[in-house]
């Protein structure tokens, strides 16, 4: 019971108990936002009325008082709900679970010219089952197919899906872009700007002291915005950071001989060095009662789609996931998993970075699978791989000729693992390719051996299917099938 003392001796209400909840979810189990554990989760994009348990009792300083003399309540604003048909499935608490951090970038913000870029895109996955946790980021000039818009960088996924009004707006689109270029289903996201991140950085190392750094090269820090003087960091050990625009600047820098990639491992860094301070002992109870001063000046800078029973159900889990268990990765052009190329955007000559998308897969499966890798032979011959994948496969009937019990016979020759036989709800003159999950070394078997092409693959990813891959027979590879 002494360990539980100091309880005596604070005073907080049920809406800072709630609130600490949730910090301690994001910046526990998903190590993604420095500063997403602020929120009540009632001043977010959630559907209906916020519970009546995150309330607080009201207190002296919760009110002003006007011109007459009169209290008046000092409430934060009523929060944006997310219409029903925009919002994700219930996570069922055992199911791998993905979130793409969106960091937006300041300069179009400031401009305020129009819906504004994304600065950082980071996707993490968190398995409940095995208890491990990932990070993978995403370089923001990465040139992907944007669905709905053609190719360009990925940084203008949330831009042209705030610009068309597209359902889920900017975040939706980005995640859909995210899923499709990675072939792995992305749940949630969280979206920060860079105002929220310094002031929460502020507060925590006021709380816990400096952040310790480790650069490796000598450095320039240049702050967003004038007023700031300029700060260099030096090599040959570790670095202290005192104040959140310094913390923001060293996590933005990208004047290293790696460049965007550099500056993803510093952003990572900075994630883990935050987590470490949140999880001393001795910071606990003060951040318990800074939660409500936080929540009122903070609130309206993070949005995000995950619901407040999903928020707790991560807490739970994320006491269980140890710092050893996080895989971390980054598209680095220096490994061979991108190349640099020269296109023409809007009219003007444009730098761009192509991604290899073999090496890009082999990443993906280090982080996003329990066991590494999908295959030790990446680069092998598509039919092992195919085979080893292990893919779920349906094979559906787009000639009305019973022609599916026949390829079904023929895939499992090659050693697919067929699962499901059926008709497809159309006739299909050209076969098409839906993939469910992420088996794509089973897409570039189908495409190596009967000649399919990117245009008849279609990605949806849907943990909820039965199946990874479902191939509609169409009557171009009929003939190939006896």
């Amino acid at each position: 019971m002494k360990q539980l003392e100091f309880l005596k001796n604070i005073k907080f209400t049920p809406r800072q108990i709630i609130f600490w909840g949730v910090t301690a979810v994001l910046a526990v189990v998903a190590f993604i936002t420095v500063n997403n554990f602020i929120q009540c989760w009632t001043f977010t994009d959630l559907p209906g009325i916020s519970p009546a348990h995150c309330g607080q009792t009201s207190t002296g300083e919760e009110f002003t008082v006007n011109e007459q003399g009169t209290p008046i309540a000092n409430l934060p604003p009523t929060p944006i709900l997310v219409p029903e048909d925009n919002l994700p499935p219930a996570w069922d608490g055992a199911s791998r679970i993905n979130i793409l951090f969106i960091g937006m970038d300041a300069r179009d913000l400031e401009a305020n010219s129009g819906p504004p870029r994304s600065d950082s895109m980071i996707l993490f996955t968190i398995d409940p089952i095995t208890k491990t946790a990932g990070m993978l980021s995403i370089p923001r000039d990465l040139w992907v197919n944007i669905p709905g818009f053609g190719y360009s960088r990925i940084n203008t996924a949330y831009p042209s899906g705030e610009g068309a009004q597209l359902p889920g707006g900017g975040p939706g689109l980005a995640m859909k872009t995210v899923s499709q270029f990675l072939g792995v289903p992305v749940d949630y996201y969280i979206q920060v700007d860079f105002n929220v991140f310094t002031t929460m950085v502020d507060e925590l190392i006021n709380i816990g002291g400096c952040l310790e750094v480790y650069p490796t090269e000598r450095m320039v820090l240049d702050p967003i915005g004038p007023g700031t003087d300029k700060v260099v960091l030096t090599t040959g050990g570790y670095r202290e950071l005192c104040e959140g625009w310094r913390v923001l600047a060293y996590a933005r820098h990208r004047k290293t001989s790696g460049g965007d990639a550099d500056r993803a491992r510093r952003q990572q860094e900075v994630i883990l060095a935050l987590q470490k301070i949140i999880f001393d002992p001795q910071n606990f109870p003060t951040f318990i009662g800074k939660a409500s001063t936080l929540y009122k000046r903070l609130g309206g800078g993070i949005k995000t789609n995950l619901t407040f029973d999903d928020a707790l159900q991560l807490a739970v889990l994320g006491r269980d996931i140890s710092p050893q268990s996080i895989k971390a990765g980054v598209i680095d052009p220096q490994q061979g998993m991108a190349i640099f190329d020269n296109t023409t955007l809007g009219g003007e000559d444009a730098s761009v970075l192509k991604p290899i998308m073999d090496q890009v897969r082999i990443l993906r499966d280090e982080i996003f699978t329990t066991t590494g890798p999908t295959s030790p032979l990446a680069q092998g011959d598509p039919a092992t791989l195919m085979r080893e994948e292990e893919a779920r496969v349906r094979i559906l009937d787009g000639t009305f000729t019973g022609l599916e019990q026949r390829a079904g016979a023929l895939f499992q020759q090659y050693g697919m693992n067929i699962t499901e036989l059926g008709s497809a709800p159309e006739a299909y003159s050209q076969t098409v390719v839906i993939v469910y999950g992420p088996k794509l070394y089973t897409v570039k078997w189908l495409q190596a051996t009967f000649g399919i092409s990117a245009r008849q693959i279609r990605f949806s990813p849907d943990p909820n299917q039965t199946v990874d891959i479902e191939i509609r027979i169409g009557s171009d590879i009929a003939p190939a099938i006896p």
